[in-house]
């Protein structure tokens, strides 16, 4: 798989794929980016009790916006690819505008729920498993060809 082919998914991923090879790492990138803004003093964190020296809101520093920004295409492209593997629409991504709850239904229904096990409107399962013969293709070979 090259970077680009990371970078933009197509078609289906399974579970695995999807938090071995997009939320692990990028949740990894957006706490180092967070630590690198941090230790280049251009955020700050709440303390405990929910004061800051400076303001109590959360600052994003320009670390964590570059990483926002380069990891959104690679974040929706596999969300969908993983809702496309449970024959969804890309559609069911706006979820996420619903506070806590959409938010939380989408990353069960990514996060924990099995895809179709056979093909579906989104192309074959993506464990490469065997999917029905097309129509007009023999179970064996014909007569003609030994």
């Amino acid at each position: 798989m090259t970077l680009w082919q990371w970078y933009v998914r197509r078609g289906r991923i399974d579970r695995r794929t999807w938090w071995l090879h997009y939320t692990l790492p990028l949740g990894l990138l957006y706490l180092l980016a967070v630590a690198a803004d941090l230790a280049l003093g251009n955020t700050t964190v709440p303390d405990l009790s929910g004061r800051t020296a400076v303001s109590p809101t959360w600052f994003v520093g320009p670390v964590v916006f570059l990483v926002a920004v380069l990891a959104v295409v690679p974040a929706v492209s596999a969300n969908a690819a993983r809702l496309h593997d449970r024959g969804m629409a890309a559609g069911w991504l706006l979820l996420v505008l619903v506070p806590y709850l959409g938010e939380a239904g989408l990353f069960v229904l990514l996060g924990f729920l099995r895809g179709d096990g056979g093909p579906n409107r989104y192309g074959p399962p993506p464990s490469g498993g065997p999917g029905p013969l097309p129509v007009d293709e023999p179970l064996y070979p014909p007569a003609h060809w030994t």
